[in-house]
Order: structure tokens, then C-alpha cells, then sequence
């Protein structure tokens, strides 16, 4: 059995067997620690010892993952690794604030129709792109080539009606290749098209301005601002208007994305296997690449791709929300807050040093007067960081502070699953879940919400919040208190 040896009340450590190294960092509090699953602290460790890897924490959002845990976030300066990013290259969050004040969608007829021109633009469910949604943006195979390989490029959000100023609002608007440049990326998609490893590239391209399945959601918010003057000050700068309307969006890469993850997974594997290499603690989920080498050079490639998808997807996303806003509510207009991810690998400065820094379901959370920040927006107040909980709890902007810097500048990326989905199905009650929405007053556009995504299949929210202020990694900004929810109505409707 893994113990965490607590060292205040938000931190603790696991040390590796035989003190091979650095110890794991773990945050979260008391009631956090203690409910980390064997199988999460286990992958921790697992992580922590393999090959070139520096520095391991754990957030209070973790739980067992694809072989690294889901929020972790794990250093490397020498070595790249898929699993610490996922088959979701770059699911992330963005948040779009309306100008619309909280009283002008308290009737529910208003919400309903809200909810209505959404879908119309913005399908959701696995599989499902725009020939699904009948007011959505036609992305045909050349701006699709375009997009994946340069993202969010004046090019690209012209193309697609994206105000093009959004990109300065973007942790990254757009992924270069592993030379730093867009002509590896059209060299790389052009052999991965040829080849055949991504055969329906159209159909793909065509799910750009959708939400996909499982956990992916938008959500539209009241914005509630701290009533403290620094809280204040730091959402004027994010935009952020206090009792206005707001929209939050959980999705990444979608197909295109899973497919790139799954083929460099197979890759790997297969070179581990010619080589006779033996895959860290025997799980294959934790194949890597030297950094320099070929195959690490295709990885960086394909996982800038999949980047590029998302930071699209995420944006063309926002600009559809809007133009449903403006469909019931003319005149709306808005702007976006911030879009940051929570499944990426990054080269940053760590330490003084170079390093490739992997967030498995982890966010940036870079304050105010760090160097990276500079010229930006945010040099001052550091960048938004977007939290969501669950829908009947609410989520959370924050800002980083100094302490981030215990955790390799990385938080949690929300409340994070206490039950699989099995086991939420299992134990959950349909007709309770529902009655929650209901109480909460809180619409869908599902006839049954999700049970395997309901409420009580996360974590306790307010207790993962309180975790990362008592470590002093970030302080809330402002509250988001949801009024309805988009989710996969498909696979609720079974």
C-alpha cells in the first residue's frame, strides 16, 4: 500500500522506493488524500520512475488515468511520453462573456429557445459533426488541412468567422511543428493522409465547431465576482462582467485527435517491442521517446496537430454560441475570455531549466510578473484559469499565485471523477439525478442528463477548491453559477 506523508495541510509526499529520487508532490487536504485510489497513487509512482522524468505531482482532481493519472502533471527535459497527454490531445476550457444581463434568461422559454440555437450550430455526441447541425459552418477538406496545421491563424478565424482578436486570448492560438515550423506540419499531415492512418480526413475536418461525448459539455454561466477588490480588479482585466451571462465549453481534439493519440501509441509499442525495450513498470500506456529521436520528432508533430484541431474546434465553438445569443437576443455581443488546456505537453522553463512539462488533466496556472507572460494581456494579473465543477455546485475562474510554483505552475482541471462510469451507473439514481437539475433549476437539452456525468460522480468540489488556496497555487476570481447545460443528449437517451 502507497502512503502520502502529509507536510501541511494541503501538500504531501510519496517518496520512491528505495529514495530513487525526488518524491511525488501531492496536494490536496486532508479529506482529498485520503481518498485517492490505490490504482491512482500507484500509476503515480510508476510515472514518477520512468526514464527521464524529474518531477511528478499530483493533484487534488487525480485519479486513475491511461497510464499516467488524470491530474498530474509530469516534468521530463529529456524524454516526450503520450500517455501523460492522452487520447484527447488538448481537451480544454474556454469561456465567452456576454454582455446580457442575468435577468434576461430567467424565463425558461427564453433558455429553451438558447438551448435550441445552440444545437442547431454546435452538434454534440461521438462521431457527430456539422452535417448534424443544420446552422453549423461548412469545413470542407483544404480549411480543415489549413486549421490542423496552423491554427488559429488570422487565415483560418477569417475563414470561419472567428474575431480574429480571440486568438490573443488563447494559452496557445497556435502549434508549430517539432523544427518550429508550420512546414513540418504540412509535411507530417501530408504522409499521414497518404498513408492512410487517418482515412476520413473530411469527415473529421467536419466535426471542427462540435463538443463530441463523455465528459465534453457547454454550459451557459451567471458570472459572479469575488467581492474582494483584487478579485475585482483581476476580472476587469480578464473582462469578466459580475451578474451577466456567460458560456463555458469543455471539448478537445474529437476524432482527429484520438486517432493521431492511438497511432503513436501503436508506434511506440511496436519499437518497444523490436528494440526489446521494456515498457516502465510493464505498462505499455507509458511508452516514450528520447527527445531528438525520429519518433519523438512525429509525436511533437502529431500532438501539434490534434493542438491545432482543438484551439479551432474551441474557437469556431464560441463563435457559433454567440451567433445563437445574437439569433434570440439581438444586438448580444461578447468576448472571450480565455481558452486554455489541460491535456498537452509544453516546453517551459522549469526550474531554470528546459523541460517538457506534461499536463494530464492539469492546468497552466502562471501568475502575475512571470517572465512567459510578458507583452501579454496578463503580464500583470497572470492569465485566467477556468475550473469547472459540476453544473449544481457551479465552477471557478482563478488566478495563479506564487505558490504555483511548487507544482511545476500547474493546478487541478476541476472537481475530477470520484466513481467510473460503470459504477456511477450502478449507483446513481436516475429520477434523483434529474430531480437535482430541477431543484437547481438548472435546463438541459437532454430528456435524461447523463447519469455516469452526474454531480455525484465527482469529486467534492468545494473541498478541491479549498486544496488548491490552502497551498497557495491560485485564489478565485470568480464564481459560475450554471443556468443550462449542453450535453451528449445521444447517449443519454438510451
Amino acid at each position: 500500500m502507497i502512503t502520502i506523508h502529509k507536510t501541511d495541510e494541503a501538500f504531501g509526499f510519496i517518496p520512491l522506493p528505495n529514495d530513487a529520487g525526488k518524491p511525488i508532490t501531492v496536494v490536496g487536504t486532508d479529506a482529498i488524500r485520503d481518498n485517492f485510489d490505490e490504482m491512482c497513487l500507484q500509476q503515480a509512482v510508476n510515472s514518477r520512475m520512468a526514464p527521464g522524468v524529474t518531477d511528478l505531482i499530483l493533484n487534488p482532481d487525480g485519479h486513475a488515468g491511461y497510464g499516467a493519472p488524470v491530474g498530474c502533471v509530469m516534468v521530463s527535459p529529456t524524454h516526450i511520453y503520450p500517455g501523460p497527454v492522452g487520447v484527447d490531445i488538448k481537451c480544454s476550457m474556454s469561456l465567452l462573456q456576454l454582455d446580457i444581463p442575468e435577468d434576461a434568461i430567467i424565463d425558461k422559454q427564453t433558455r429553451r429557445a438558447l438551448i435550441n440555437a445552440i444545437v442547431e450550430r454546435t452538434p454534440t455526441g461521438a462521431g457527430r459533426g456539422q452535417r448534424s447541425a443544420k446552422k453549423s459552418r461548412h469545413v470542407n477538406r483544404d480549411l480543415g488541412i489549413i486549421a490542423v496545421t496552423e491554427g488559429a491563424t488570422q487565415r483560418v478565424c477569417e475563414a470561419l468567422g472567428i474575431p480574429p482578436e480571440w486568438a490573443d486570448r488563447c494559452e496557445d492560438s497556435t502549434h508549430r511543428g517539432h523544427d518550429g515550423t508550420y512546414d513540418a506540419l504540412r509535411s507530417r499531415l501530408e504522409f499521414i493522409l497518404e498513408s492512410g492512418r487517418v482515412k476520413n480526413f473530411n469527415d473529421k475536418a467536419g466535426q471542427l465547431g462540435s463538443y463530441g461525448g463523455g465528459n465534453h459539455f457547454g454550459e451557459c454561466e451567471i458570472t459572479r465576482v469575488i467581492d474582494r477588490p483584487s478579485a475585482r480588479e483581476t476580472a476587469d482585466v480578464f473582462g469578466l462582467k459580475d451578474g451577466h451571462v456567460s458560456f463555458l465549453s469543455h471539448c478537445g481534439s474529437r476524432g482527429l485527435g484520438n486517432l493521431l493519440a492511438q497511432g503513436q501509441f501503436k508506434d511506440l509499442e511496436k519499437k518497444f517491442r523490436d528494440w526489446s525495450t521494456p515498457f516502465p513498470a510493464g505498462d505499455r500506456q507509458l511508452v516514450y521517446a528520447p527527445l531528438g529521436t525520429p519518433e519523438a520528432n512525429a509525436y511533437i508533430d502529431d500532438m501539434s496537430i490534434g493542438a491545432n484541431f482543438a484551439t479551432v474546434n474551441h474557437l469556431l465553438i464560441n463563435a457559433l454560441v454567440l451567433e445563437a445569443f445574437q439569433e434570440i437576443m439581438p444586438g448580444a455581443t461578447a468576448q472571450l475570455v480565455y481558452f486554455i488546456s489541460h491535456n498537452i505537453a509544453r516546453e517551459e522553463i522549469i526550474g531554470g531549466k528546459k523541460a517538457w512539462v506534461h499536463r494530464k488533466g492539469a492546468t497552466r496556472a502562471i501568475p502575475g510578473g512571470h517572465f512567459s507572460l510578458a507583452g501579454t494581456r496578463f503580464a500583470e494579473t497572470g492569465h485566467p484559469i477556468l475550473l469547472p465543477g459540476n453544473p449544481r455546485d457551479g465552477s471557478v475562474v482563478m488566478v495563479a499565485e506564487g505558490g504555483a510554483e511548487r507544482t511545476a505552475w500547474s493546478v487541478n482541471h476541476g472537481a475530477g471523477r470520484s466513481m467510473g462510469r460503470k459504477h456511477a451507473a450502478r449507483t446513481l439514481d436516475q429520477k434523483s439525478v434529474d430531480a437535482d437539475f430541477d431543484a437547481s433549476d438548472i435546463l438541459t437539452n437532454c430528456r435524461k442528463y447523463p447519469i455516469d456525468e452526474a454531480p455525484d460522480a465527482y469529486k467534492n468540489f468545494p473541498e478541491v477548491l479549498r486544496s488548491v488556496e490552502a497551498a497557495g497555487l491560485a485564489r478565485q476570481v470568480a464564481k459560475l453559477q450554471a443556468r443550462f447545460v449542453i450535453k451528449d443528449e445521444s447517449a443519454a437517451d438510451d
